[in-house]
């Protein structure tokens, strides 16, 4: 196969990217590892910043979203039980949008089968290569034939686990990152969510986060030990938990919990994200703790930034850029990892904390809550800051 961009990835980034390049002329193919099925049943975060929720709606895949998303003018902290609302409407007027993240792939998946563009599911080796050149190539499987795509560029759109990172020779890429020491039990239950916004609750046992999927689906979240087993927690134990952490302050409807399970905390870049012809976007180059809700709204900035440039390569020769890349995405990667960083640690409870620590944890919280300045602050990156 021959192809302008070939996409390495059917998640958002890859799925968005090949809908920017659609709308600009170019061609892409995008291939996925996994099935269609999986791609669209695999649930994750579902909160879009205003700008992408505008972005997804600006490129034609956010009808369903308008009519099916939950539209959030605010959050609550939660200080021991006592909640205060940051206002995002007052303070920033802008909103975040729920919606699942399949969701958003399942929309995303359907126009580009109706727009024709190759989307090829359940590849297996697959490889990169000669991405200092010219024409780089993506050679790989599918259904039990090899196959390679000739490509001008190659976009990583496969996720922390994915193989376009790892073909980078070594010594090109620099590493940062920061492992936290607790994780996030999780849960999806068949029951209303105790308030129409997000509470994101410190207590004195541990960090909470009471979410939604619907106002008849909740997602929510318990602080606990990095290296907790999930048998070790019981429906029983789980709601007893969440409703200590929730304390008092609003009524927790339980339900059937029809998922469960453990995620790790981190944090994670690489500098540059991009060598030669390949380009890295979403998870493949960089991770956010969840506590900042960035990781979907960061993969929808990265491929922005390289359909523009593919765009201004293709129409005027220009490959400024293209080098330009990585800087462009570094800057708004490093906001958000600063932000859901500092959102993680003025949150959860540490090990070997000291009351210091803890006494400093309660005071940010306690300015952030009275401080409309401290308040605007942190609605005005929770909603995303402007693409540009």
């Amino acid at each position: 196969m021959r192809t302008q961009v070939g996409i390495i990835g059917a998640g958002p980034a890859g799925l968005m990217l090949a809908r920017l390049l659609h709308l600009a002329g170019i061609e892409s193919v995008i291939i996925e590892n996994r099935s269609r099925n999986y791609i669209e049943n695999r649930v994750r975060a579902g909160l879009i910043e205003h700008w992408a929720a505008d972005l997804l709606t600006e490129v034609g895949v956010g009808e369903r979203m308008q009519r099916e998303g939950i539209l959030h003018w605010g959050i609550n902290i939660g200080i021991n039980g006592d909640l205060h609302r940051i206002d995002f409407k007052v303070l920033v007027d802008k909103r975040v949008t729920i919606y699942g993240q399949q969701e958003v792939v399942k929309d995303l998946v359907e126009r580009r089968l109706a727009d024709s563009g190759p989307l090829l599911f359940e590849v297996d080796g697959v490889s990169v290569h000669e991405m200092t050149s010219q024409r780089p190539k993506i050679r790989f499987t599918h259904q039990g034939r090899a196959q390679e795509i000739e490509c001008d560029f190659i976009a990583g759109c496969d996720g922390f686990h994915g193989i376009t990172r790892p073909s980078i020779p070594d010594g090109v890429l620099t590493v940062f990152e920061r492992d936290y020491p607790f994780g996030w039990l999780g849960i999806l239950s068949e029951s209303p969510p105790p308030d129409h916004e997000l509470i994101y609750s410190y207590t004195d046992r541990g960090f909470a986060l009471y979410t939604m999927r619907s106002m008849s689906l909740s997602r929510l979240y318990l602080q606990c030990d990095h290296d907790e087993d999930i048998d070790g927690w019981p429906d029983a134990r789980i709601w007893s938990e969440l409703q200590k952490r929730l304390g008092g302050s609003r009524k927790l409807a339980e339900g059937k919990i029809v998922q469960k399970g453990i995620t790790p905390m981190r944090s994670f870049v690489v500098e540059p994200m991009q060598h030669g012809r390949l380009f890295l976007a979403g998870d493949s180059a960089h991770i956010v703790p969840p506590t900042g809700a960035k990781g979907m709204n960061l993969a929808f900035g990265d491929v922005v930034v390289l359909s523009r440039a593919l765009e201004a390569f293709y129409r005027s020769k220009r490959d400024d850029r293209l080098e330009n890349y990585s800087a462009a995405c570094l800057r708004r990667v490093w906001y958000a990892q600063r932000f859901s960083w500092w959102m993680t640690q003025i949150l959860h409870r540490f090990p070997n904390e000291s009351a210091f620590d803890r006494r400093r944890q309660l005071s940010d919280l306690d300015y952030i809550t009275r401080s409309q300045a401290a308040s605007k602050m942190l609605a005005e990156q929770y909603v995303g800051l402007p693409l540009d």
